[in-house]
């Protein structure tokens, strides 16, 4: 299986993005070595979306081609759709609920069988929740260090509209699925549209 080892920091430079929306309290010390000067092309900005977008979902290339054919085929703006496709992946909805520190981290703690759908477990990070679906900590898992720290962690973090948290109970409820306004991501989907639709 394909897995992407970028450093973070580094990545998040090369691409402009802030770490906050990684999941991850830190700053980098160095400048960006990006040519301000240099016009960017239209394909390059386009590009950059789509970098941006994968890189912030943890989604490879194969599987991220999937969820542009099945936005384009849905009806309404295709831009908004591919976001919200991203967007209630469940190792997203993880880390949205604050279950995990990063989105990274949420991928791994679904795989690990950590998570609960509709009392079921589910291991695959890139399964789609839908409406009234609630995700929940396994028994097992509620008493783990990690699962403690990722809390406290995400005290800071404001969870999503279209979600609902009981903390106490370590479950959150899908109310709905995010409409594109409701998605506080800074990504240009319609750039990837035009990108992949050329």
């Amino acid at each position: 299986m394909a897995v992407d080892r970028t450093p973070v920091l580094k990545r998040c430079r090369s691409l402009g993005i802030d770490p906050v929306v990684m999941g991850i309290e830190k700053t980098s010390n160095r400048e960006s070595k990006r040519n301000q000067r240099r016009q960017e092309s239209e394909y390059g900005q386009q590009l950059r979306e789509k970098q941006k977008a994968k890189f912030i979902y943890g989604v490879l290339e194969k599987q991220f081609h999937k969820y542009y054919v099945e936005a384009v085929r849905h009806p309404g703006i295709s831009g908004d759709n591919l976001m919200s496709l991203l967007e209630i992946r469940l190792d997203n909805v993880v880390f949205r609920l604050g279950f995990a520190r990063t989105r990274r981290e949420a991928r791994q703690r679904v795989s690990h069988g950590h998570i609960l759908v509709n009392g079921r477990r589910v291991d695959i990070p890139s399964f789609q929740v839908r409406m009234g679906d609630v995700i929940s900590v396994a028994p097992k898992a509620k008493d783990m260090l990690v699962t403690k720290s990722a809390l406290v962690a995400s005290e800071s973090r404001q969870v999503p509209s279209w979600l609902e948290l009981n903390l106490e109970k370590l479950q959150g409820t899908v109310l709905a699925v995010p409409s594109r306004d409701q998605i506080d991501m800074d990504i240009q989907a319609n750039l990837i549209i035009e990108l992949y639709s050329k």
